[in-house]
């Protein structure tokens, strides 16, 4: 009987060499690689970003530009026809830089009646422009705008019924801060009724809007019921949005307002960068969101009822700017917060000088021509939203 050879004996250091010998010396290839990629990484991670800050520069010079532009346009454009170079020689002469004196009436035009307008304008415009681009911010949704979820309407009404009532408590600041006080209340209020989970809905934004804005719209009715002949007149100027009321003594009466929010609103431009990211990413890198919406939301409040106060209420302003420069620039707030401010003023600049001139010797209201060409856009803009979120859900 034949037996089976044996097996060849199996080395214990053939066994514990193998795994050595399989871990092969990684290919001189693999090394230039991996060596190669933290090369080819870094300068990708430290280039500046200096096309989109080129940008900016030029968006910031054309808007100033058109500022100035149509500011010069207003004040000589209108009834009574003024020369741009009689108005650059009239401005020279009142700030002591030469020029010279216009006649009696032309004078009369522009310093009483054209330039508190066109000053008027830029205020106002940037307000809402400003509190737009904030309100987009704080709720973290493109559809947030004062006028759109009713800060605009309610703080009408608080100026309406300071109208409608006689009220005269605080002189100039009376109704200023009657509308203060009624559109702080409104934002509050939609504020607490459409954040859902610890965040803000849009749906429930928008129909909070309509809600407010439709209660708002039966107080100023009632309003009307019990006022008299002279002050519904002042209660349509309201309703309807205009500055053809502008004077100097209004402009000085609001624009400590304006100015307080305006000054407040671009140290905050940072941290709404950090909330774009969310609530709870922006936490962990040091930024209070309840403290810092509080803050955001009586700066819109102020803006916005300064901006009412004196024009009534004028819509879409706040929300069309921010979005064109949103999609010309980039969602960063650095430039958003302050480009909207100048992009409202030159929107609210072009609109008065088109309110004014359109319809010949008539004068549109500005409310209605903003309303007339932001519709369009804002159902634009609903259904882009919903279209890339594939629906409201």
């Amino acid at each position: 009987m034949t037996t089976a050879a044996p097996a060849p004996a199996i080395r214990p250091e053939a066994v514990r060499r193998r795994p050595r010998a399989e871990k092969a010396e990684p290919d001189q290839g693999q090394e230039q690689e991996q060596g190669q990629k933290p090369e080819e990484k870094q300068p990708a991670a430290s280039a500046p970003p200096g096309p989109r800050r080129g940008r900016s520069t030029v968006l910031t010079v054309s808007l100033l530009a058109a500022l100035l532009l149509l500011s010069l346009l207003s004040a000589g454009i209108g009834a009574y026809e003024i020369p741009l170079g009689d108005v650059l020689a009239s401005v020279r002469h009142r700030i002591g830089l030469g020029g010279h004196a216009l006649d009696r009436t032309a004078e009369s035009v522009l310093w009483n009646i054209r330039l508190p307008r066109v000053v008027l304008a830029v205020l106002v415009g940037a307000s809402l422009g400003w509190a737009g681009a904030l309100m987009q911010g704080v709720f973290g949704n493109p559809l947030a705008e004062p006028g759109v979820i009713g800060i605009s309407a309610c703080a009408a009404v608080g100026a309406v019924g300071a109208i409608a009532l006689g009220l005269t408590f605080l002189g100039n600041w009376t109704v200023t801060v009657c509308a203060f006080v009624a559109g702080l209340a409104t934002v509050l209020l939609v504020y607490a009724m459409s954040r859902s989970g610890g965040r803000t809905e849009v749906v429930t934004l928008i129909l909070t809007g309509i809600a407010v804005n439709a209660f708002a719209g039966a107080l100023i009715g009632l309003f009307i019921f019990f006022a008299d002949n002279a002050q519904v007149t002042q209660i349509t100027f309201w309703q309807l949005g205009s500055l053809a009321q502008a004077t100097w003594p209004k402009v000085l009466a609001v624009l400590p307002c304006a100015l307080l929010g305006l000054a407040v609103a671009p140290f905050h431009s940072r941290r709404l960068d950090l909330l774009a990211l969310g609530e709870r990413p922006a936490r962990h890198l040091g930024v209070d969101v309840e403290r810092l919406r509080v803050a955001l939301i009586l700066v819109v409040a102020l803006l916005t009822a300064a901006a009412v106060a004196v024009a009534g209420i004028i819509t879409f302003v706040g929300l069309l700017v921010p979005h064109l420069l949103r999609m010309a620039n980039g969602p960063g707030h650095r430039f958003l917060v302050p480009g909207s401010a100048l992009g409202g003023a030159v929107v609210l600049a072009a609109g008065d000088l088109a309110a004014r001139t359109v319809a010949g010797t008539a004068e549109l209201p500005l409310g209605v021509l903003t309303a007339l060409l932001g519709s369009p856009f804002f159902f634009w803009l609903l259904r882009r939203t919903r279209r890339r979120q594939g629906g409201w859900a």
